[in-house]
């Protein structure tokens, strides 16, 4: 929230801090007062479903490196070390390994829910890019942190991608052989990935921090799309109101981080990392981390490497081109008939992306995985476009309060009824 700050502090400690380092009336302005839409749903807990994720990643982190062990002929014993001897060890390991999982299912319900209701477009357009990094450092983390365990499909899919640089004309020989620290996946690639795995996730709260402060310029947007046009009568301060949505959704969304860490915490892991990296046995079928598939099946449904790899970062980084894609008026879905059904069949096409690459790149699959790729692009380089020319939209709300008194009115004659 841009503008002079409403905070006046009340006790002379805090009139006398905020002489000096205006701290409280920020943290008032972002998360008391903060001026927030009426009719927001539960898709918007995301965001501190999020930070609460990152935040938790981090402590467990932090704790797990105390214990760990950077060095090839003892990562993997490091990790049993953690497992059977540490205090609490059990815990913090199955919680970092499927919080990690959890933190991408947020994150991808974060950005359908971006993509459906428009947040992307004018004036959020650098909120989205920003997020569109977040992302892309979240997958360069994720991807460090699961060569850590030194299991045999850490070591194999360390091998898979490092040498997708070597693709990379001119430069790419170079890279790939700094980012191993020599000529194979070694001592010095697992030292070099533990660093980076620490350092990562506190440049990602950097960007988060950046991802915050441009939300409070913007503002929020909101299932009708429509900006907040009158204040007073649109918006509700951001604490109670969505500070108690927030806090319910995060409490369901920890019920299913729980199980997962309690009670099946080896759902979503692959058992041959439960077998030690050995460069002389490789394994029938190198998958990455569940998050990933849909990235990896496109990489393979495309026959020549240089290609394959330019598929894969074109298909992580093309949602950032959106707001010029998708050049559409209308925001929200809600009334965008065509582009909702359009929205819900990419949806579809990235699960069964993440299916496809799961299973062997072969046969049905693989053709089945080419078709799915050609239709990914085909979604934002030629549909969004076309879309946003042509299609008939729905009448939009004359404002947010227009709305959320024809919501109410439906509540009332349905009660009626």
């Amino acid at each position: 929230m841009s503008g002079p700050s409403k905070y006046t502090p009340k006790s002379p400690f805090a009139r006398w801090l905020e002489r000096r380092l205006p701290i409280l009336s920020f943290m008032h302005d972002s998360f008391v007062a903060y001026p927030t839409p009426k009719n927001l749903n539960y898709m918007w807990t995301f965001g501190a479903i999020l930070s609460f994720m990152l935040i938790a990643q981090i402590v467990t982190g932090v704790v797990l490196a105390m214990h760990y062990t950077p060095e090839t002929s003892l990562a993997f014993d490091s990790i049993e070390h953690i497992m059977r001897d540490v205090n609490w060890g059990m815990f913090l390991r199955y919680a970092h390994a499927n919080g990690a999982s959890m933190f991408f299912l947020a994150v991808y319900l974060h950005i359908f829910k971006g993509m459906y209701y428009g947040s992307y477009k004018e004036p959020r357009e650098l909120l989205w890019i920003l997020g569109i990094v977040i992302f892309l450092a979240m997958m360069a983390t994720g991807f460090l942190g699961y060569v850590l365990p030194w299991g045999q499909m850490s070591f194999w899919a360390a091998t898979v991608i490092t040498n997708l640089f070597s693709a990379i004309p001119v430069v790419g020989n170079s890279i790939t052989t700094w980012l191993l620290g020599g000529y194979s996946v070694d001592n010095p690639t697992l030292n070099r990935f533990y660093a980076l795995h620490y350092l990562l996730p506190f440049v990602l709260v950097a960007i988060v921090a950046m991802h915050v402060w441009a939300l409070h310029v913007t503002g929020q947007n909101n299932p009708t799309g429509v900006e907040v046009k009158d204040e007073e009568k649109e918006t509700v301060p951001f604490t109670p109101y969505a500070t108690l949505k927030d806090a319910f959704g995060i409490g369901v969304f920890l019920v299913l981080f729980a199980w997962l860490t309690f009670f099946a915490p080896n759902y979503l892991g692959h058992p041959d990392n439960y077998i030690e990296a050995n460069p002389l046995v490789t394994p029938a079928h190198i998958v990455p981390e569940w998050y990933f598939l849909p990235f990896y099946a496109i990489l393979r449904a495309i026959p020549n490497k240089l290609l394959g790899v330019i598929a894969l970062f074109s298909a992580v980084i093309i949602p950032a081109a959106l707001p010029w894609l998708d050049f559409s008026k209308v925001k929200s879905a809600r009334y965008r008939p065509w582009f909702a059904k359009a929205f819900w069949v990419f949806v579809a096409v990235g699960v069964g992306l993440g299916y496809l690459g799961s299973q062997p790149a072969e046969g049905g699959f693989l053709i089945a995985a080419r078709v799915l790729t050609a239709y990914y692009f085909f979604h934002f380089l030629v549909l969004l476009p076309v879309l946003a020319k042509f299609e008939m939209t729905r009448p939009e709300p004359a404002s947010i309060a227009a709305s959320v008194a024809a919501a109410n009115a439906v509540v009332e004659d349905a009660a009626h009824v």
